[in-house]
């Protein structure tokens, strides 16, 4: 599926491809609205309230913000968050195929809608930052992955020639964006979310596993 002699440059995302969708889903659909419920002693139609104001930023700068939505709601997103870390986890074998990675030698870019609050929670629990060589946040460029903007900026930070990158995402309008953009290999995942279905994506080849994409092991020399 990828001839391995053809890219320079792997860039990766990292919620819902390296890391379980499912630490997000259920942080910002179950445990944020309950606890915000909790600490505001609202009902359960307020807390649904929260759920559709949250989704109604989906794909904007402020969707992925930590201190957007602390100073929204007047509530502490990190030590909320820090409260369900446990589900924070790899998916599958991602750890096996950061670590072909590492010794295939392509250069390898974490590059995330996740803020740096985020990360920093993130990374230390999951030992991510020791296969990558550089991490690019949107936050840091100021705009989304889902824009075209986004890619402009991140060539610029991090060189990479479109036509010798790897992408791989779960989000389909994020795959659609690197493609007007001009990346030229593009995949996609099928279950992000441990907890929730496989699903096929329309445009883009999906992978349920890393391995499938990695050159077969050749059998020791007699």
């Amino acid at each position: 599926m990828i001839d391995w002699q053809a890219i320079d440059t792997v860039l990766l995302d990292m919620d819902g491809t390296l890391l379980d969708l499912h630490f997000d889903s259920h942080f910002w659909l179950e445990h944020l609205p309950r606890r915000y419920g909790e600490l505001h002693r609202l009902d359960e139609a307020s807390q649904h309230q929260l759920r559709e104001r949250i989704i109604g930023e989906q794909g904007t700068l402020n969707w992925y913000s930590l201190a957007y939505w602390s100073r929204e709601l007047g509530v502490d997103i990190v030590a909320l968050k820090r409260e369900v870390q446990h589900l924070i986890g790899l998916r599958g074998d991602a750890l096996d195929f950061l670590k072909w990675l590492k010794r295939a030698h392509p250069r390898v870019v974490l590059a995330t809608n996740a803020d740096r609050a985020s990360l920093e929670l993130k990374l230390p629990l999951t030992g991510l930052e020791e296969y990558l060589d550089a991490i690019v946040s949107s936050a840091d460029l100021g705009v989304p992955k889902e824009a075209q903007e986004f890619w402009f900026e991140l060539q610029e930070v991090e060189p990479f020639d479109p036509a010798r990158t790897l992408f791989i995402d779960d989000n389909p309008s994020v795959l659609e964006s690197a493609r007007e953009f001009g990346i030229r290999h593009l995949l996609g995942i099928k279950q992000p979310d441990s907890t929730q279905p496989e699903r096929e994506l329309e445009e883009f080849i999906a992978l349920d596993r890393f391995a499938t994409i990695l050159p077969a092991e050749r059998p020791p020399q007699a």
